[in-house]
């Protein structure tokens, strides 16, 4: 038992949810006798979905500093954030909308008969993100009047000044407590998923693996466009700056990403490369790369459009030109409203799929195959929060382009 504590997380997972596939396999139908098992895991995602967004939104965004501060360099990185995230979420549901990951399995998850998009105008659409009641909202898990509420509360905190200091202070605390909470259910996360899986497997079949491969290609394909295509457009247009020079620049802060996996943990080496390598001043890139690893995560963006198309596919629902507005818009702002913690993909996907009205019985291809697009989605979400820094500096006339262009600039 002991040796088992000690294995990594996604290690569990992966074992387990092998496991799960084989067992299922074998059992077939039968294996729907566990499903109370799963359920019981996925009310447990959902019990997390509210409280976790609204609290951690509020949190971040009251860290922003005082509104006038946020003005001048703050206003200008939130937008970038915006266009990269906007830019992320719109690759990953074109190229799901072409590549078609749930096409193959189409139907296989049941109808969601109830899910009546073509119902919605644009006008009506916009306006039911204004909570009229966010208690109401709440309680039904209408998530983006939830989002609005709570941005627009952080917002209102940064104008009190020091009168919210103790409100800040616990939020932080709640947040933290929200967070200890995710761990707990996330270190669930091998067990739910074994059950979940088996249950997939004995009742769907092979055909689930195929949308899973078909899913990490897409995914795979979207973060490459993004930056071979999306982020040099960018930094050509928007920053003036070489994108090849730029890349230089960032390797090393790139390849710690992929290696650990965590935006926060590469923070340090982010320091490094965004002064020492990009000539990016201190009082920039101590704000917006703290922040980009909280609120930028474009890698995840980018999944978060290829998991909105293949849920549609796998429940037979049209995608149609609003859907995909809707799709585009829930990955930017969950995107922003991720907290950096593992369990992330799961419980915000969760989210999408009650703002989206979908039913959950995706969560268990989506967990089983986090561990293989991580490590490009941090990558990305890294390297966005670097290229929204560079541009920014640069339009500020803050970039030192001596030290940006020198190849003598080294990483100690």
């Amino acid at each position: 038992m002991a040796k088992w504590r000690s294995i990594p997380l996604y290690i569990k997972i992966f074992i387990l949810l092998i496991l799960g596939g084989i067992i299922g396999f074998i059992v077939g139908p039968q294996a729907v006798i566990f499903k109370p098992v799963g359920d019981a895991y996925i009310l447990l995602l959902k019990m997390l979905v509210v409280p976790l967004v609204f609290v951690s939104i509020i949190s971040g965004v009251s860290k922003l500093g005082s509104v006038s501060e946020f003005g001048q360099v703050g206003g200008r990185i939130i937008t970038m954030y915006l266009v990269t995230s906007t830019l992320a979420a719109a690759f990953g549901v074109l190229l799901a909308t072409i590549i078609q990951p749930g096409t193959s399995a189409q139907g296989m998850l049941g109808v969601a008969n109830k899910v009546k998009f073509n119902d919605y105008s644009v006008a009506n659409t916009v306006l039911s993100w204004i909570p009229d009641n966010v208690f109401k909202s709440m309680a039904a898990m209408d998530m983006i009047p939830v989002i609005v509420f709570a941005i627009l509360f952080g917002v209102c905190l940064l104008k009190l000044g020091d009168k919210r200091k103790v409100l800040v202070d616990c939020l932080d605390v709640c947040n933290d407590a929200m967070l200890e909470m995710t761990n707990f259910v996330t270190d669930l996360a091998p067990y739910g998923i074994f059950f979940l899986t088996m249950q997939l497997t004995g009742t769907l079949g092979s055909k689930m693996l195929e949308v899973a491969g078909k899913f990490v290609l897409t995914q795979y394909v979207g973060l490459s466009c993004l930056l071979l295509i999306g982020y040099p457009v960018l930094m050509k247009f928007m920053g003036h700056f070489s994108p090849i020079q730029f890349y230089r620049n960032v390797l090393p802060a790139m390849v710690f990403a992929a290696s650990t996996t965590s935006s926060n943990a590469t923070l340090p080496m982010s320091f490094k490369c965004s002064g020492e390598r990009c000539g990016v001043p201190e009082k920039v890139y101590s704000f917006s790369l703290p922040l980009g690893a909280t609120v930028n995560m474009d890698g995840f963006s980018v999944a978060l459009g290829v998991i909105s198309i293949t849920a549609l596919e796998l429940y037979n629902i049209p995608v149609t030109p609003l859907t995909v507005l809707k799709a585009v818009g829930m990955g930017l702002i969950l995107s922003v409203g991720a907290p950096g913690v593992k369990g992330t993909a799961v419980v915000m996907s969760a989210v999408l799929f009650e703002a989206l009205g979908l039913p959950m019985g995706m969560l268990p291809l989506i967990a089983a195959i986090w561990p293989v697009v991580d490590v490009g989605n941090t990558t990305v979400n890294v390297t966005g929060d670097h290229v929204c820094t560079c541009i920014v500096s640069n339009r500020l006339k803050m970039l030192n382009l001596d030290v940006f262009n020198s190849d003598k600039s080294k990483v100690g």
